[in-house]
């Protein structure tokens, strides 16, 4: 059974940095896709950041600039490097790997961002 597993999440001021970090295990299989997902108290699970071998990153427009995702060569582990966080960005943060099977999906990682 394929498990994603995040880490890395936290407090931080508005402002400051946190760097998440995901990888899977289970599985030899690299996956095609990879990347973040987070959802804020009340509101929906959206979409952050992916990223997809041999392309280049994508990210929404409210943490283009801040934020970085990278990934280990072909390898299923992700990074996302948050800076100038903001307070709209506390939000329960998902990663996620598309693998040829399946979508896997992580348990979660709570970042908090204090004004």
């Amino acid at each position: 059974q394929v498990r994603v597993v995040e880490s890395g999440g936290g407090s931080a001021q508005s402002g400051g940095s946190l760097r998440l970090s995901c990888s899977t295990s289970g599985t030899s299989l690299s996956a095609h896709v990879m990347g973040w997902y987070r959802q804020a108290p009340g509101k929906q699970r959206e979409p952050v950041a992916s990223i997809r071998v041999g392309s280049a990153p994508l990210y929404q427009d409210f943490v283009k600039g801040r934020f970085t995702i990278s990934r280990d060569g072909a390898k299923n582990q992700v990074y996302l490097q948050m800076n100038r966080l903001e307070p709209e960005d506390t939000a329960v943060y998902y990663c996620y790997a598309s693998l040829p099977s399946e979508t896997s999906w992580g348990q979660g990682t709570q970042v908090t961002v204090s004004s």
